[in-house]
């Protein structure tokens, strides 16, 4: 039989085909093709184990470009280069541009002349300083970052200020930028003293602050610190594009203690902050078993300090008679800021005789409470005043012998032991409704403490 009319034939209706249904063909093949994909990767640890196979090295000569065909290519390319430092109390313009290796003339006399610009070198030192020069010098922008004017507790903005040039012309301009927020794991162990290890531990001083007052309805850190006693502590570190950030004292700025671990003569104290919805907002710190760290009075009016005359009999240092000491006395360097142990009215800010600069703060319950002998008064009367904000400074205005703290505790008029009202003031609660959402914040805080202490190569009580 002659074959070649019938596949001539077949031929040609298989072309028809393919020439109709082209699109359909593409799809049906690209399906089979995964399919044999499929297939290969399922089978192929069936294939032979790579390190028996055969190695072959191929080796081949590459010939650079020669050095000056380089330098020209380099030579169409503008570099930029920046430079950053920070602003010194003696700086000028002309300083700070030398020491930023910019050599620029104009932006070293619009630094001078500007009235925005010139607040680079006006206020306080420290401000964070970037330029981008070109290969000549030549400065192409300037930015500086440093806190916003107002300082506050907590800050949630920094000031930009920019320097450029736009079409040859110099320009500044400054703006208001939140600041963002790291989280930062920490942990220490105390050898000498609190500050010491948390120095040590590269943690800021005010997260430490943050810790004694978040401990100090547990552990008395005047007389019970031991040697040995470690701690653990997740907080927010706050940044201006991301570069750390410091106030004038060279402090750097951060945010809230989120959660921490206090071990204290082996016993460990945890706590985490929790904003209660039922609570309008306001936060607080809370065990991870939901007991408040907080209550109504702080147990001190200084962060750190020591007490130099309790609430007892004592022998008056000017009036040279025994005498009832109805406070207590902190001793601490003059200008220490003096906290608001607790809500309230400022009822009197000002000079009163022996106490001089003296506020006295009304609180609920008929409770009173007293500041004397600051060095400032940051407070007036009238002014509804925080738990924990500064009210002041330490001084030795008044009958002082030195600079320290006279801090008075009353009810209804009469003078309490401090100690023991602090103690005794009640504690917040986290309403029902919050109760689930606590649980799991108290479980990511127990997590991540265990995280933290197994960095430090300790285990976490928080168990």
């Amino acid at each position: 039989m002659n074959l070649e009319p019938q596949a001539a034939a077949a031929l040609t209706r298989t072309r028809g085909f393919v020439a109709q249904h082209q699109r359909s063909l593409t799809a049906t093949i690209v399906i089979v093709l995964a399919g044999f994909a499929a297939t290969a990767f399922g089978i192929a640890p069936m294939a032979p184990d790579p390190a028996d196979l055969p190695l072959r090295v191929i080796s081949e000569t590459v010939t650079p470009s020669g050095l000056d065909a380089q330098l020209e290519l380099l030579a169409e390319h503008e570099l930029s280069l920046y430079r950053s430092d920070l602003t010194r109390r003696s700086d000028t313009a002309d300083s700070l541009l030398r020491r930023l290796n910019a050599d620029d003339a104009a932006v070293a006399l619009f630094l001078r002349d500007d009235p925005t610009a010139r607040k680079l070198l006006d206020g306080r030192p420290g401000k964070m300083v970037q330029v981008r020069t070109d290969s000549q010098g030549r400065i192409e922008e300037l930015i500086a970052r440093y806190p916003a004017e107002a300082k506050q507790q907590f800050s949630t903005h920094f000031t930009r200020l920019q320097v450029s040039r736009v079409d040859g012309a110099l320009h500044a301009r400054t703006e208001a930028v939140a600041l963002e927020s790291q989280v930062r794991l920490g942990s220490g162990t105390v050898n000498s003293s609190l500050f010491a290890a948390t120095d040590d531990a590269r943690i800021p001083d005010a997260i430490a602050t943050q810790m004694v007052e978040m401990f100090s309805a547990e552990i008395d850190f005047h007389r019970e610190l031991r040697k040995g006693d470690n701690f653990t502590v997740i907080y927010e570190a706050l940044t201006a594009d991301g570069e750390p950030i410091t106030w004038a004292s060279g402090s750097e700025m951060t945010g809230r203690v989120l959660a921490a671990e206090f071990v204290n003569n082996g016993r460990a104290h945890s706590a985490l902050w929790f904003t209660d919805p039922a609570a309008a907002g306001k936060g607080a710190y809370f065990g991870l078993d939901g007991q408040s760290k907080r209550r109504a009075f702080l147990g001190s009016p200084l962060a750190f300090s020591r007490i130099t005359s309790s609430f007892a009999m004592r022998f008056h240092p000017i009036l040279q008679t025994m005498r009832a000491h109805q406070g207590i006395d902190y001793g601490a360097p003059t200008g220490t800021p003096v906290r608001n142990v607790g809500e309230g009215l400022v009822e009197m800010a000002g000079w009163q005789n022996g106490y001089g600069n003296m506020v006295q703060i009304k609180h609920s319950n008929s409770i009173t409470t007293v500041y004397a002998h600051l060095s400032r008064i940051d407070v007036k009367k009238g002014q509804r005043i925080e738990q924990g904000s500064v009210l002041g400074a330490v001084g030795a205005t008044g009958w002082a012998t030195g600079p320290h703290l006279h801090f008075e505790f009353k009810v209804n008029g009469q003078q309490q032991n401090p100690l023991a009202m602090a103690k005794a003031s009640d504690a917040l609660t986290i309403s029902p409704a919050a109760k689930p959402q606590f649980a799991l914040f108290a479980d990511q805080a127990r997590a991540q403490l265990q995280v933290a202490a197994s960095m430090a190569g300790r285990t976490s009580f928080s168990e």
